[in-house]
């Protein structure tokens, strides 16, 4: 889990630095959001590619010795793997959403 989440969370604390450097150049919120998610898209994708194709020749592995480390590489190929889609999608989302609750009077 702590492996995986710091795989997780530096993508999504990249991801908030470019809409934060998109906002700054001038776009408004949406655009910033969508601006930012085209940047990161293909970092973010390679990265997720690349460790759960590291992961493969492990989860293919039928040694008895690989036995107990197989339900590890799978939690974290299945979990990167969502993660990465939360990332790309609902980052976004969500700093989209906090930004007009900020913007909002009371």
């Amino acid at each position: 889990m702590t492996s995986l989440a710091g795989i997780v969370v530096n993508n999504d604390i990249l991801l908030v630095q470019f809409i934060e450097r998109e906002r700054l150049s001038g776009h408004d919120i949406e655009q910033a959001a969508l601006q930012a998610g085209l940047q990161r898209f293909r970092p973010i994708l390679l990265s997720t590619l690349t460790t759960v194709a590291g992961l493969l020749p492990l989860l293919s592995e039928t040694s008895l010795q690989a036995q107990t480390l197989i339900p590890l590489a799978v939690s974290r190929a299945f979990g990167l793997t969502t993660a990465t889609v939360c990332a790309l999608f609902l980052v976004p989302a969500y700093y989209c959403a906090v930004a007009e609750l900020r913007a909002t009077p009371a």
